[in-house]
């Protein structure tokens, strides 16, 4: 009888084998087939897992790893004030660089990836202030003047981190293949500017973040490659309209991130803002992804015709709010509500947007809102109202196919918003919502950052402006003082918003 086990073990041995090899690869999960979902990451070398989307949570793994790993290769960052013979070094530098790369790449200078210098700033202006917040983000009782938390307010503008933190990633954990982290100034197409303007507002005594201002102004400016330019090749995140506001005429020749261009001039000085320099990042979402699994789950609960949570009172163009609130509340299939901080209002806003068919975008103090975001990514079609409002990435996304604009003259006429919504046909609405389940991992910020993310789109974008910013600071180079004034492009046309028929 012992000698019968044998054969039944030699058959049984290559089961076990395939079995322990099919445990193996079942550690690294299913693949995702679903395009829109932001955790089915395109990267041939890396195993699939969900991305960290939480602002705190990726900030608590950041800091940590920052403490633990061994210090970086030195880059060749200035760390005095220049002399005139390191500028004109540098300058012949670039030019070596570029000539290669004029004649070695015959898709130059229009080729992926960017390559982007990352300054090596004091602490005082990158990893303190990160700290800063992580030790302090629990006072939920901190508030505005206006009543918004102000550390709310922080990770909803703190676009400044996602992208410094994936630039100085190391390569080996990165996905993105539209930018690259380069250690020598002459390599660089651009430089970013890694001062965290929002955090040090909100956080800082009023005089001491004035002078920390003027310390990151010195510090950049000295530079050789600040100097080379005017600046016109560097990236300084602005995306607060009130943050940085003292110090800025100083750099505003740099390529500023901002949230919208606010042409009021309220916030952000004519001349110093303007698309052709500038790029229009995404508010970070203030609620959870729901993905195209989650779109389809929650179709036949969406019986709200239009909701809005939010300030019902803002200034400036958002004085419309006051406007639309008077006009709506009480009107049938409308839910307009007065906002709330904290986790609580946070549930209230995820929870109306996941149960309505429209969700309402009218301008803040700025143009820009962080509601028309929460929309994108709530799978609730937005409703714009904002005439002057610019988009992120519009070069790249066509917002007609997620959204509906409507002016702001139509939008308060009696009974014209709920008549025209309910007269979108369910075939008009159910495009738009494949579309936004499409669209809406391009507003994920993400750690690591994803293909086809809001940092992934920032450098496709910024590929755009280079020949531009190139052409500027070459020419602003040899301009003489007698010539006419240097073009800066500038002159734009205003935007405003017409209500028309739904495009698809």
């Amino acid at each position: 009888m012992a000698r019968s086990k044998y054969p039944v073990l030699l058959l049984l041995l290559p089961l076990l084998a395939l079995s322990l090899i099919c445990l193996l690869f079942s550690f690294h999960g299913p693949s995702p087939s679903d395009p829109s979902d932001p955790s089915a990451i395109l990267h041939p070398y890396q195993p699939i897992y969900k991305p960290e989307t939480s602002f705190v949570a990726s900030l608590e793994r950041f800091l940590l790893a920052h403490k633990s790993r061994p210090p970086k290769p030195r880059d060749d960052t200035v760390l005095t004030t220049p002399t005139r013979s390191q500028l004109t070094h540098l300058d012949d530098l670039v030019f070596q660089s570029d000539s290669h790369r004029l004649y070695a790449d015959p898709y130059y200078p229009l080729s992926l990836p960017i390559r982007v210098y990352v300054y090596d700033m004091p602490s005082k202006f990158t990893y303190d202030l990160l700290w800063l917040f992580r030790n302090s983000y629990k006072e939920t009782f901190n508030l505005t003047s206006n009543g918004s938390p102000v550390h709310r307010l922080i990770e909803q503008h703190s676009i400044d981190y996602w992208l410094w933190a994936d630039l100085i990633a190391p390569e080996s954990e990165r996905l993105l293949k539209s930018v690259v982290r380069v250690h020598r100034q002459e390599e660089a197409d651009l430089f970013y500017i890694p001062f965290f303007t929002t955090i040090s507002f909100f956080l800082l005594e009023k005089q001491q973040c004035k002078a920390l201002y003027r310390e990151v102004v010195k510090w950049v400016t000295d530079q050789p490659a600040w100097n080379r330019s005017q600046g016109r090749d560097h990236i300084l995140p602005v995306h607060h309209p009130w943050s940085f506001k003292s110090v800025r005429r100083l750099m505003k020749d740099a390529i500023w991130l901002l949230p919208d261009m606010d042409s009021t001039g309220n916030w952000y000085k004519p001349g110093q803002v303007y698309l052709e320099k500038d790029l229009i990042l995404p508010y970070v979402a203030n609620v959870d992804f729901c993905d195209a699994r989650c779109i389809s789950e929650t179709r036949s609960k969406r019986t709200t015709l239009l909701f809005f949570r939010g300030r019902l009172k803002r200034n400036a163009g958002g004085k419309i709010r006051s406007q639309l609130v008077a006009e709506l509340n009480g009107a049938d299939g409308v839910a307009i509500e007065e906002g709330t901080a904290g986790e609580t209002g946070k549930a209230a806003a995820q929870n109306g947007m996941r149960k309505s068919v429209f969700c309402l975008s009218p301008a803040g103090d700025t143009p820009s809102s962080a509601r028309l975001f929460d929309a994108i990514v709530s799978g609730c079609i937005p409703v714009i109202v904002s005439d002057e409002l610019e988009l992120p990435f519009e070069g790249i996304l066509d917002y007609r196919k997620i959204a509906l604009f409507i002016s702001s003259s139509d939008a308060v006429r009696p009974g014209w918003l709920v008549t025209y919504l309910r007269n979108i046909s369910h075939a008009q609405i159910e495009e738009l919502r494949q579309n936004l389940a499409k669209y809406s991992r391009h507003f994920l910020y993400a750690s690591p950052a994803q293909p086809l993310g809001p940092e992934d789109l920032v450098w496709r974008m910024m590929a755009g402006k280079l020949v531009n910013i190139k052409l500027h600071t070459r020419r602003s180079q040899r301009v003489v003082k007698e010539s006419r004034s240097i073009c800066t492009c500038e002159c734009k046309r205003a935007n405003s918003t017409t209500t028309g028929h739904l495009q698809l």
